[in-house]
């Protein structure tokens, strides 16, 4: 079944972007009949919104229910808002969410914002404005990390991202770069592209399986910038692509994958290591990050832009200095091999091995639905009110397989797999 929005203000392919709203259902959610859906989105990102909508509703989908951001109101904040009011968030939002999420709806989030919205505000109005959202958020948040749900997450093509990838465009060429790009990740440029997505599927469990069987260690990443050893959780396991949820659906959670990972110790981390993409967080835009680590915690941090941001991130929370997440992505990937610097956290960490502070994922331990948060931390897994990827590989990064007993074994070389 295809619908077709009536109109757009910019050329985007109406077809194509169907077909990203039909994969984010069938695809991303598997949203099962009689399932609710909570939904996230820019205000901007209508079009989309609707169309997932009708979707979902077409696959018998309960009640669809879609909370919206404005970036003019969000400036309005910081323009004109008290002081103490960036030590707030709206729990009660969040705890509806979690009340959702407990009772079975899934998940669905559109992105799309401005990478740059905050990066001319207060960096301590940013800061405070973020840990308290964060605060908040946990008890959302944790049933996502935790994987009861079945969750996705996919873009929208909005005007203000765009001219920020592409500012030497005119809005709307750069909209419809944007869109194309997308697409394109998104794998809906395809003749049939809920057919792409198990081919693609299947590699990224072919992948991960590899990972499994050799039962590493650590991981040991050397480049320019780098010499960095992760340490990986005790009874970790590597996942990639399409997941199963605790509630038994199997979804794809990012659109786009070009990942198989897994969960660090979190006190098993030793070394140095530089990013090789600028991260956008929160509306501000941190670049050249370096760190170095010592016993798995971070205790040296630098970057040229958004340093104070990044270091009032670190300092969220004891979990925010250590890491949650390590990922390994080819350098020639489709994301990658586009040239296109996104500013955003869902395309760009899909074109570099990256590594996420805060929150692991509890569904990257064998038999991880049935672990307490105590048996996680006692194999490693580290706890936090964030989680936040940042990109670290590049076609000049090789990564050695350590296994228990020392062996080196290749796992990437220049970027690619060994």
């Amino acid at each position: 079944m295809t619908f077709v929005p009536q109109s757009h203000n910019y050329p985007i392919d109406a077809a194509k972007l169907d077909q990203l709203a039909e994969v984010a259902v069938k695809v991303g959610l598997r949203l099962q009949k009689g399932q609710d859906l909570v939904m996230t989105a820019p205000i901007a990102a209508l079009p989309l919104v609707r169309l997932i909508t009708r979707h979902a509703y077409a696959v018998g989908a309960g009640l669809v229910t879609t909370f919206y951001a404005d970036e003019d109101t969000t400036l309005a904040r910081y323009d004109l808002g008290h002081d103490e009011s960036f030590d707030r968030a709206s729990g009660w939002l969040y705890e509806g969410m979690a009340k959702a999420y407990a009772s079975g709806a899934a998940r669905l989030a559109i992105a799309g914002d401005n990478p740059l919205l905050l990066s001319s505000q207060d960096p301590a109005k940013v800061s405070r404005a973020n840990r308290a959202n964060s605060a908040a958020y946990q008890p959302a948040l944790e049933k996502i990390a935790n994987f009861d749900i079945n969750w996705n997450i996919v873009a929208y093509p909005t005007a203000s991202w765009a001219k920020v990838v592409f500012p030497d465009d005119p809005e709307a060429i750069a909209v419809a770069k944007l869109a194309k790009a997308i697409f394109a990740a998104s794998r809906v440029d395809t003749p049939d592209p809920i057919v792409a997505w198990g081919e693609h599927n299947e590699n990224l469990g072919r992948r991960s399986a590899w990972m499994n069987e050799h039962r590493f260690a650590s991981l040991h990443f050397q480049g320019p910038g780098t010499d960095l050893k992760v340490g990986l959780a005790d009874g970790h396991e590597w996942h990639g692509g399409a997941a199963t949820a605790k509630n038994g659906i199997t979804c794809n959670p990012n659109i786009p994958t070009e990942e198989v990972f897994t969960t660090p110790h979190a006190l098993r981390v030793e070394g140095h290591v530089s990013s090789t993409k600028p991260l956008s967080h929160q509306g501000t835009l941190i670049d050249n990050i370096q760190v170095r680590f010592e016993g798995g915690r971070i205790v040296e941090a630098k970057a040229t832009r958004g340093e104070e941001v990044l270091n009032k991130v670190l300092d969220t929370d004891e979990g925010a200095r250590r890491l949650g997440e390590v990922a390994l992505v080819p350098h020639s990937s489709p994301i990658s091999a586009s040239g296109i610097l996104f500013y955003n956290t869902l395309f760009d960490e899909n074109a570099s091995c990256h590594i996420a502070l805060g929150q692991c994922y509890s569904k990257c331990f064998v038999n991880g639905a049935s672990l307490t948060p105590d048996q996680i931390k006692a194999q490693g897994g580290n706890s936090s009110l964030i989680h936040i990827d940042w990109m670290i590989g590049s076609g000049k990064v090789d990564i050695d397989g350590v296994t228990a007993d020392g062996a080196r074994v290749p796992v990437m070389r220049q970027g690619e797999w060994a």
